[in-house]
């Protein structure tokens, strides 16, 4: 690896802008001490103190710091040499993305120390540079992974907060944009993960807890079938009978008649 350059402790004003529409050459690794805003593929996106940012060679760099406040960082320049690249990349360590650490205190220290051993005149001080370097990918790629794990924690509690509201009121009128929502993901990514998480698709979960409230009403009232229909939310009783049958191997009339 070379090292371009390097800085600890910067801090900027509030006019603090930068703006490389062609990068600055080389790959950039920023350890945010104050929050900041990047703009990433046209959007304004924050990152909070305490947060990682790595651009790779070539892309643009588009960062500001917050209205009204300073900016404090520290960076370096670098560039990969043979397969250098791959090793960094092998520990799933994106670029381009915010990434919050717990703390920046250990990030800033091998910074700091890549500083000093950059402008020492020890023999083996690339070498040296380049294992702090290490050290930190290393740390970094440990934070990414606490950071997934505490995600589909989340967001494991948020898909069943939805999936137990679902079995409680199953005649609600129920959707796959809904439910999205309310976990904060995309369509795609809620079904994707919803089936992950449950082994069974929204749609399939929401017949399933329907035909369950169903099934428990021709159980324990008088209703007629119709009125169990539109009680586990269906407004068409062939289109309940339909799922019925496909569930449960018979139809509702018959499921009653056997207790």
């Amino acid at each position: 690896m070379i090292l371009n350059n390097v800085g600890y402790n910067h801090c900027h004003d509030a006019d603090f802008l930068i703006d490389r529409p062609n990068g600055s050459g080389d790959c950039l690794l920023l350890i945010l001490r104050t929050g900041a805003v990047f703009t990433l593929n046209g959007s304004d996106q924050y990152a909070p103190e305490r947060s990682v940012m790595i651009y790779p060679a070539g892309m643009p760099q588009q960062y500001r710091c917050l209205p009204q406040q300073t900016f404090a960082n520290d960076w370096m320049h670098f560039t990969f040499e043979a397969d250098e690249e791959q090793r960094f990349l092998s520990r799933n360590i994106p670029y381009a993305k915010i990434i919050p650490v717990d703390y920046t205190e250990f990030y800033s220290f091998c910074i700091k120390a890549i500083a000093d051993e950059n402008s020492s005149d020890h023999p083996l001080r690339r070498d040296t540079v380049y294992l702090y370097f290490q050290l930190m990918c290393n740390k970094l790629s440990d934070q990414i992974h606490a950071n997934e794990q505490t995600e589909r924690g989340t967001r494991y509690e948020m898909m069943l907060t939805v999936r137990n509201q679902m079995y409680a009121n199953p005649y609600w009128e129920w959707n796959v944009a809904w439910a999205a929502h309310q976990t904060r993901m995309s369509r795609s990514s809620f079904q994707h993960i919803y089936k992950e998480q449950f082994g069974v698709p929204f749609i399939q979960d929401l017949i399933r807890s329907r035909i369950e409230y169903a099934k428990m009403l021709l159980r324990t009232t008088n209703m007629s079938v119709q009125d169990v229909s539109q009680n586990a939310g269906y407004r068409n009783y062939e289109h309940f009978a339909r799922q019925f049958r496909d569930q449960c191997g018979m139809t509702p009339g018959q499921f009653r008649q056997r207790g």
